[in-house]
């Protein structure tokens, strides 16, 4: 069971709808709604808290009763809505790593890599970051030390609020991180220092919220809460150190130039911060794992106090179907939807999981190819995320898992410096290291332990995809290697054809949605679209 500030994460909604804005569009701040307002719930400093958890939950929940209700943001469907399904749909299911069977109006040119600015889901992601942004920024607007003192916030709640004031900044750097990646960073750009409703916002680009994302980490980490010393699922210096790895590792495709040696950096301060790998790779994908040693940075999920129909209950209801047995995943059915292709099965030499157990695919009756991706039955089912804990526990409720995502955990740390030091910006030794303690774990004895001279980059790839599947990093890194929409590598449906083909370049990025062109012209589209 997760912590009592993490199972309350809802509590807040009603009043965070109040002070933000129900849709993104145009317009990343507005003046409240109704009568209650920020001068006076802030009065009480027990709301600073409430209100920093809302923040927390807008990675996880869509509104304010959940699973459905009031919801957060208008003109989808509020279980589509989820930011961390709208993120890992657009991350996972234009690769090799994912497919899914749905017909929902734009879903399928997820698969197939035809997406326009009209996309529905690519405007959930992008209005849901935004909505993010803006809650952050009036949060810490808030919290500045003018107003705290101003209300009289002093002592023990003044050192809490200001922990939390930081952490509202990291979340901020998060989502504006995710502008970069998804959206080339050629996106509205505003902070707490902009005056609500004053103008529409302007227009940014990567070589510059690439800068502000990097400063701002650097800012906030000494005021962050010393790594693992944290409430379970608050970020800490080791959260803001994983982004800055990760901020680093893709900044030659974002545009800014190479920063591999920076990469490695940050990646061994959270490798040096005694976190230690899960000794069972399926462990970090079950209902305790908020028990996990290896997690850095988790959006929480709990069956009973935060119920949605997005995260966690799509990650793990979403994959079943078939002959699947939807009482072994701890769940009441299976949505029939997520597989995967050909061309990821084909990076385990031995698909059946005896030898890598991170193998997991189900076959029985699945085919191998994909001839039709509205046929649940085309491509094997992955049996990764589970409503059950480590020792065989069902979840607290069969519809909303309690298995939280892992958004950073050690592995990706330890693949992120050796990929620089097979880059050239780190130590290759002990990059092997890292590697092989991965492989170790992952076959159970040395049989699959790497030589020096198979650590390259291309291996790396490989391997974080084997790691990392369904984490929701696959784009991005197939962006890096270039191998997202070019010819060096294709996979089933890639470009709308069976076999896969190669797609044009302006596809690494997602476009501005037309309904935020429309509303402030401020904004220009992307190259191509």
């Amino acid at each position: 069971m997760k912590t009592r500030f993490f199972k309350n994460i809802a509590l807040f909604g009603g009043l965070a709808a109040s002070l933000l804005v129900s849709s993104c569009t145009g317009d990343l701040d507005r003046t409240p709604f109704i009568e209650v307002t920020s001068a006076t719930v802030y009065n009480d400093p027990a709301a600073y808290k409430q209100a920093a958890a809302k923040l927390y939950a807008g990675l996880a929940l869509t509104g304010q009763e959940g699973p459905a209700g009031k919801p957060d943001l208008g003109g989808i469907d509020e279980g589509f809505s989820s930011y961390l399904r709208q993120y890992w749909q657009l991350q996972e299911l234009p690769t090799d790593e994912a497919v899914i069977a749905w017909g929902d109006a734009g879903l399928p040119e997820m698969n197939t890599m035809q997406w326009s600015s009209n996309n529905p889901f690519v405007r959930g992601l992008y209005n849901r970051i935004f909505y993010q942004i803006a809650a952050c920024n009036e949060y810490i607007r808030e919290a500045s030390d003018a107003k705290l003192s101003s209300r009289g916030i002093t002592g023990t709640n003044l050192t809490d609020v200001k922990y939390l004031r930081t952490e509202a900044r990291f979340l901020r750097a998060l989502s504006y991180w995710h502008a970069l990646d998804m959206f080339g960073g050629n996106v509205p750009f505003v902070t707490e220092a902009d005056a609500i409703g004053s103008t529409l916002p302007k227009q940014t680009n990567a070589s510059a919220l690439f800068a502000y994302i990097e400063t701002e980490l650097k800012a906030i980490e000494p005021e962050m809460m010393d790594a693992r010393k944290n409430e379970y699922a608050r970020a800490d210096k080791a959260a803001v150190w994983m982004l800055l790895a990760k901020l680093y590792l893709n900044a030659e495709a974002a545009g800014v130039g190479a920063k591999y040696a920076d990469a490695a950096t940050y990646a061994k301060k959270v490798i040096d911060a005694g976190y230690t790998l899960e000794s069972k790779y399926t462990n970090l994908f079950r209902t305790d794992n908020n028990n996990s040693k290896e997690v850095v940075f988790p959006v929480a999920f709990d069956g009973v106090h935060t119920k949605t129909w997005g995260g966690m209950t799509f990650l793990v209801h979403a994959p079943v179907g078939g002959s699947m047995s939807a009482s072994s995943f701890g769940i009441d059915g299976g949505w029939g939807g997520l597989r995967t292709t050909k061309a990821f099965v084909s990076l385990f030499a031995d698909p059946s999981g005896k030898t890598d157990t991170r193998a997991m695919f189900y076959t029985d009756g699945q085919k191998l190819e994909i001839e039709d991706l509205t046929q649940f039955s085309n491509g094997y089912a992955i049996s990764k995320w589970k409503n059950i804990s480590s020792t065989g526990a069902q979840g607290s409720d069969i519809v909303h898992p309690d298995t939280d995502f892992p958004m950073f955990r050690l592995a990706d740390a330890y693949l992120i410096y050796a990929e620089a030091a097979a880059r050239g910006a780190g130590d290759r030794t002990l990059a092997l290291q890292y590697v092989n303690a991965l492989r170790t774990r992952a076959f159970g004895n040395t049989n699959g332990n790497i030589t020096a001279a198979q650590l390259t980059a291309d291996f790396i790839l490989d391997e974080r995809a084997r790691e990392l599947y369904w984490e929701g990093s696959r784009r991005t890194d197939l962006i890096r290697f270039n191998k997202y929409t070019s010819a060096t590598y294709v996979w089933p449906w890639k470009g709308g054809v069976k076999d896969g083909k190669s797609v044009s370049d302006y596809l690494k990025f997602y476009p501005i949605p037309s309904t935020d062109l429309t509303a402030n012209p401020n904004l220009k589209q992307n190259t191509g679209y």
